[in-house]
């Protein structure tokens, strides 16, 4: 079970892991890159230099198709002059307001936006003529619709070549329709389920996105939406762009949650380090990354949010409705995240090894598993945060000292510089994924010797602050170990030290 749930089960109503926002990419595999459009222009006949003769009637037969389903449905098309303050979703939401949630087109932008684009380059040397990528802006249009199956969903749709569409759904309106569909009773606000009368069956649906009928639906908005496409036998490669996944733990009332919540804000914003943003996200921090890694608080009219960063991907909390902790997994290129999966080699040879995650919408199972993972990380360390007393009752046991059957074993103080030392190497993110050895111990600790690394361990396990796994001489932190690092870093660092520091002044 989840620690902060187990932690909190009498005051916790129910539990549930959910896809949030999804994001899909689009792209035509015979047009998609440079060297691609430059050979299908060659089987075609049509010369590199004649690019843009051949792509235009494609734009205008997308304006037309645009122009077409707005108004079979009664719509105008609103052009988008400046983004600025303009936000789409909320003018959604208010036509939706208005038209009810029943299936059908809601509204069409356009705006003219930055898009990919290719010009004639004649290469004198080889006297060769060929297409190169290069930044462009055509007009694009954004088609909202409410789908009987995905709920609220948008495909923005380039008027120019290389067509990449844009694809989004949410998760949870997805679920939504589907606890519909099995006559399961909920209660929404926003994109969160306060309430659901078969929680177990709600999980069990939400881990049934299956990625083929998502391929089928995708295609369908395709053609319906960039009938440019019957002109391309590949159709669309569809790749996954941006993921949000959600675990909410839903409380029974206000006043229980959202005490407990304030302080594991102030708490955490304090405490969790680098290292430990990337263990939560399944990585180990080394000297060769050079992406941004850090923690951003906002406080906006939905509440107080807490945001962990790294590279791509991030890791929020936030509370939702006043009572729902919700941790949210984000990345904008699943590449980051790695699993063990087989791997083919530049000889043809299958080799099964850890490597990233594919962009495929098919590897949605897998991104649950990791994003998951990455969310059970976090959760688990606010079990460490939110509950002093038994930090403090674990600070106590490892400080007493332990007899054995032939030696007494002291206790670890952490305001002694060289256990905190220990402690604070002890907490290494990468660590937490897969474990460490002696070895480790003595590479982050210069002055330990050999000796002394293996008498550490022995009286970490004697105080039951380190297991070991296996033959393999690996250790990780025990359950009690992970509150006692949490508690010391709180109180150290949070508390401590700032204290002295104001003192001294």
């Amino acid at each position: 079970m989840n620690p902060f749930v187990e932690r909190h089960q009498a005051e916790v109503s129910g539990v549930l892991s959910c896809f949030d926002r999804v994001v899909i990419t689009g792209t035509l595999p015979e047009i998609g890159y440079a060297a691609a459009m430059t050979q299908l222009l060659a089987s075609r006949g049509i010369r590199v230099f004649d690019y843009t003769q051949w792509a235009e009637p494609l734009r205008e037969e997308l304006r037309q198709n645009a122009e077409r389903l707005a108004a079979e449905a009664g719509l105008e098309i609103e052009f988008i002059r400046r983004h600025g303050d303009f936000r789409k979703e909320a003018r959604i939401q208010d036509i939706i307001a208005q038209r009810g949630d029943h299936p059908g087109l809601v509204h069409v932008f356009s705006a003219m936006e930055p898009c990919a684009s290719y010009r004639p380059w004649y290469d004198k040397p080889t006297h060769t003529a060929s297409l190169k990528s290069t930044p462009g802006k055509c007009l694009h249009y954004y088609f909202y619709f409410i789908d009987p199956e995905f709920g609220l969903c948008y495909v923005r749709v380039p008027t120019w070549a290389p067509f990449r569409l844009q694809v989004y759904f949410n998760g949870h309106s997805w679920l939504a329709r589907q606890l519909t569909a099995a006559h399961i009773a909920f209660a929404q606000a926003d994109n969160a389920f306060l309430s659901i009368a078969d929680p177990v069956a709600a999980q069990r649906l939400a881990e049934g996105l299956d990625a083929a009928v998502l391929h089928e639906h995708l295609d369908q908005w395709a053609q319906r939406f960039c009938p440019v496409l019957r002109q391309f036998r590949a159709g669309y490669h569809w790749s996954l762009m941006q993921v949000e996944f959600a675990t909410d733990v839903v409380f029974r009332r206000q006043a229980q949650f959202q005490p407990l919540y304030a302080a594991i804000v102030r708490t955490a914003v304090h405490v969790i380090q680098a290292e430990q943003v990337a263990m939560f996200l399944g990585h180990k921090l080394t000297g060769n990354f050079q992406d941004e890694v850090g923690n951003d608080l906002s406080t906006r009219i939905q509440g107080t949010r807490i945001r962990h960063h790294m590279g791509p991907a991030s890791i929020k909390l936030y509370d939702k409705a006043g009572l729902i902790a919700r941790v949210e997994c984000t990345v904008n290129d699943v590449t980051f995240l790695k699993h063990h999966r087989w791997v083919e080699q530049r000889d043809g040879k299958s080799v099964f090894k850890l490597a990233p995650l594919r962009k495929s919408i098919y590897s949605l199972h897998d991104l649950r598993t990791l994003m998951q993972a990455a969310n059970d990380r976090y959760f688990a360390f606010m079990a460490c945060l939110d509950n002093p007393d038994a930090g403090q009752q674990a600070l106590a046991k490892m400080a007493a000292p332990v007899k054995t059957k032939d030696r007494s074993l002291r206790g670890f103080n952490l305001f002694l510089e060289p256990d905190y030392r220990l402690f604070l190497t002890l907490g290494r993110g990468e660590w937490s994924i897969s474990g460490f050895r002696a070895a480790d111990l003595r590479a982050h600790l210069p002055d330990l010797s050999a000796s002394r690394a293996s008498y550490l361990l022995k009286r970490l396990r004697v105080h039951g602050l380190i297991k070991k796994i296996g033959h393999c001489y690996k250790y990780y932190l025990t359950k009690l170990g992970r509150r006692v690092l949490a508690t010391a870093l709180v109180i150290r660092e949070y508390f401590v030290q700032p204290t002295l520091v104001s003192n001294a002044q």
